[in-house]
């Protein structure tokens, strides 16, 4: 014979009675899952009366099918209540847990590192602002005669090839992408009155490779200054006071004649680190010069009466025997650890 239980009324509603409670009292989802293996699993009084059902006289069949099934039905809607309400009281727990309160003051406040390159710039720009000059700005496509005819660059200058300029297709536009500020300079004679003195800092272009001394965008910033009676003195102690504003007291310049198209005569001009982590030392810088007539003449301007200067530096070069920068690299790179030592800002 079977063990399993005779069905009656009785021992269907005890059964029914003792799944309601103990699924009734299950505190969370791990213990209704136990109430439901005990109460309506294959183990389950309930599972046992339905499996004496093949034992149950034919005429009797329906009656007791329709209890055992009405049994386990409640059970199971009871589950599926308490499961509800057990996943939503847990939900509302692990929110409750995780809820940040977006109107309180933080505990800690991180802010902002501005690239140190862009730091250096607007502090050079402001010691020439301080001393009565303008910003000047330009176009970053530049076009040709900007770039290189308006500065004195003859056709066949090594500059103006591919392998050292980027030309934007069709090259028949003569656009390049500009591989200094000299054109703002030239800008600035033609949209500026008499007399000019103006600094052009900006992004330049040039097909360098990519290490830790090149690359093939960098951050230039040029100064310009046409006048009646600008000589080479004038020229040399800008330097000297741009020099001692970045780098001390002790810093000066000193000039070595060079050759550049938009300048007559031309120096490349060095600088006393007096403060060079690895002891005070000349430090090659930029180029300058008086600029040339022939610039003049194309925008327009007599060179019988007005003169001038220019000088350019690099300001990642300048960055670099600044603050002891080894790799060039670490400034085009994006890492914001890179530009927090250089001081953080509101």
């Amino acid at each position: 014979m079977s063990d399993a239980p005779e069905i009656t009324p009785e021992g269907v509603e005890a059964a029914v009675a003792d799944a309601l409670a103990a699924i009734a009292a299950a505190p969370d989802t791990a213990a209704l899952k136990a109430a439901r293996a005990a109460h309506a699993g294959e183990g389950s009084p309930l599972a046992a009366f339905n499996a004496q059902m093949r034992s149950v006289p034919k005429e009797r069949k329906a009656e007791f099918g329709k209890l055992v099934g009405q049994a386990r039905g409640r059970v199971t809607q009871a589950l599926s209540t308490r499961e509800e309400e057990l996943a939503a009281g847990e939900l509302a727990a692990q929110l409750e847990a995780e809820r940040v309160d977006i109107t309180a003051i933080g505990t800690r406040t991180r802010t902002g590192a501005r690239h140190p390159l862009t730091l250096l710039q607007d502090q050079i720009s402001d010691i020439f602002v301080g001393m009565g000059w303008e910003i000047a700005e330009g176009p970053e496509l530049e076009h040709e005669w900007y770039n290189f005819d308006a500065l004195n660059f003859d056709e066949d200058h090594p500059a103006r090839q591919l392998q050292d300029t980027f030309f934007v297709d069709p090259v028949s536009r003569h656009l390049v992408m500009r591989t200094h500020t000299s054109p703002v300079q030239v800008r600035s004679l033609l949209d500026r009155e008499l007399p000019v003195y103006v600094v052009c800092p900006g992004r330049v272009y040039r097909t360098d490779e990519f290490d830790a001394t090149h690359l093939p965008v960098f951050t230039q910033l040029e100064g310009l200054v046409v006048d009646k009676g600008i000589t080479m003195a004038h020229l040399k102690g800008t330097l000297d006071h741009l020099a001692q504003q970045l780098f001390g007291a002790e810093a000066k310049t000193r000039l070595r004649t060079n050759f550049f198209p938009f300048t007559e005569p031309s120096a490349e001009f060095d600088l006393w680190h007096p403060t060079f982590k690895g002891g005070a030392r000349w430090i090659e810088w930029g180029g300058c010069g008086m600029v040339n007539p022939n610039v003049l003449r194309a925008a327009g301007i007599d060179p019988d009466v007005y003169s001038g200067f220019a000088f350019g530096i690099g300001i990642e070069r300048a960055l670099m025997f600044r603050s002891d920068v080894q790799d060039m690299r670490d400034m085009a790179e994006g890492d914001v650890r890179f530009s927090e030592q250089f001081g953080m800002v509101v």
